[in-house]
């Protein structure tokens, strides 16, 4: 049985490479299942979650991953998505995250409106509303 060959990077480091039956990509316009001689494309992801189904050899699991924007590029039976931002489900620590969440509220809230700092705090807060959203 064909399979595909994915690579999950985002800018810090490696969260997965190998072999997976299947996967569901979040786009921008919706969930899109890429299986094995899947058409080449090019796809900007959204904000949600990347199922990645893995092979019976490695015992059919599930891995979780939310993503954040990026892309991700479709071509010979490899997958390659460089999200920017992106955690595996099982990965979160939700106390860490709302303290996070809070610290990037009050760095935010310091600023004045229009300072265009103000945009790199209110990423972050929703960049932790959506790991809180779907923490384990």
């Amino acid at each position: 049985m064909a399979t595909l060959t994915c690579q999950f990077v985002r800018p810090d480091r490696l969260l997965y490479e190998g072999e997976v039956d299947h996967l569901v990509l979040v786009a921008e316009s919706g969930e899109l299942g890429i299986w094995p001689q899947h058409a080449a494309t090019i796809v900007a992801l959204g904000d949600g979650i990347v199922r990645l189904h893995l092979t019976k050899e490695s015992g059919n699991k599930l891995v979780k991953i939310i993503v954040s924007g990026g892309y991700a590029e479709v071509s010979n039976n490899t997958v390659i998505v460089l999200a920017d931002h992106a955690r595996r489900d099982d990965d979160i620590e939700p106390d860490v995250v709302r303290e996070t969440r809070a610290k990037a509220v009050a760095n935010r809230d310091r600023l004045p409106e229009g300072d265009h700092g103000r945009t790199y705090y209110e990423n972050k807060i929703k960049w932790c509303d959506l790991l809180l959203h779907y923490a384990q």
